[in-house]
């Protein structure tokens, strides 16, 4: 959909939108509301939670980057989700991964407590195409699983998809566009969790559904304009910048991620390491669950908290945190105990985290080989 490379695209992203001033960088619209030139007629902006020329800029990205032909730009990603989810009418069945965020889990939990959809759960993409019902409308997959960063085959569900009349979902929020594109592998809708890797600083909250399907865009932006669950326009801009060093900061975390996870290996404390071989989390257990408080406790460069994809390096325990809202008894028959953290490798000098991992070890007397 471009002629240049993905890091050229987002390196320009927004330059040349603005004839009248030639700015560089996108302006930002906060007009609530956009005048008419006359009655009848419109600019194409009159109510900003339909149109707003800043948001217009992220969506066109959005879909440039994921080879989508339209994309939409939400206020988290969980209306993201959400989003995709309630274009489909009520009574509708979704076949989904087992091992998934928390709050997708809580979400789909919901809205069937409510009657609205039902939902299975399959640990083995194998099992999907036994888990289809007459009513199955979609197949949602995150890959890599979150937290224990399971691969799936996009082109595979798809298949299975195509056989059955259903659509699929892929939540590409642990990959972005710039490692795996599902569109691309035969998904309808790819959702996003913009607050991650693509926005890549910690500092807003947004979400991305985009499409290649002219159906389906015209039912996502319908709802969308509904319900009102749109990006404002200074996290718009906010979201634009972050693109632009997109490319620059994924080569980080993965390098980061990859030396981690060496180390780790090694590391005696540690029993096993889940890492799919690229992108910048990765997750891991170790020996002894009664030491993981006071591992959090004495590190210095990783900060315990929940989120990812940014700039500093995290460290997150799903149990209490991101998969909390999931049963025990639920989250440990697919292999999430209580004795794995996940991390998110930021763009900090590999060197400089896995020192202070292992001084961390070392100060809980974990042992340090």
């Amino acid at each position: 959909m471009t002629e240049f490379s993905q890091q050229t695209y987002l390196a320009q992203l927004g330059n040349r939108k603005d004839k009248l001033t030639g700015a560089v960088s996108a302006p930002i619209y906060l007009s609530t509301a956009f005048g008419h030139p006359g009655l009848g007629q419109s600019t194409g902006y009159d109510y900003t939670r339909t149109a707003n020329p800043t948001r217009d800029i992220l969506q066109e990205g959005l879909a440039v980057l994921e080879n989508g032909t339209q994309a939409f730009a939400t206020s988290s990603g969980m209306s993201a989700i959400q989003l995709a989810i309630s274009i489909f009418p009520a009574n509708s069945h979704f076949v989904t991964s087992r091992d998934l965020y928390g709050g997708s889990f809580r979400y789909f939990q919901d809205t069937e407590r409510k009657g609205f959809y039902s939902f299975s759960y399959v640990d083995d993409p194998k099992e999907i195409e036994a888990a289809i019902q007459e009513n199955t409308v979609a197949i949602f997959i995150e890959t890599p699983t979150n937290p224990l960063m399971k691969e799936t085959d996009i082109a595979a569900v798809a298949a299975v998809a195509k056989r059955h009349g259903c659509y699929v979902i892929v939540d590409n929020t642990f990959y972005t566009p710039l490692l795996q594109r599902p569109l691309e592998l035969g998904a309808d809708i790819v959702v996003h969790s913009a607050t991650k890797y693509l926005g890549g600083h910690n500092d807003l909250l947004a979400g991305a559904v985009v499409t290649n399907d002219d159906a389906l865009a015209e039912q996502l932006a319908f709802l969308l304009n509904t319900t009102g669950a749109t990006l404002d326009a200074f996290d718009c801009w906010l979201l634009v910048r972050g693109l632009k060093t997109l490319p620059l900061r994924l080569k980080q975390h993965q390098a980061n991620a990859k030396a981690v996870v060496a180390y780790l290996e090694q590391e005696s404390s540690v029993k096993a390491v889940h890492y799919p071989g690229k992108g910048g989390m990765l997750s891991f257990t170790v020996q002894d669950k009664e030491q993981i408080p006071a591992l959090l406790d004495s590190l210095k460069i990783f900060t315990f908290a929940e989120s990812l994809g940014g700039v500093e390096s995290l460290i997150t325990y799903p149990t209490s945190q991101t998969h909390a809202d999931i049963p025990a008894e639920v989250r440990e028959s697919y292999g999430l105990t209580d004795d794995l953290l996940r991390i998110s490798t930021g763009i900090e000098d590999a060197d400089d985290l896995i020192a202070d991992l292992r001084q961390a070890f070392a100060t809980t007397a974990i042992s340090v080989k």
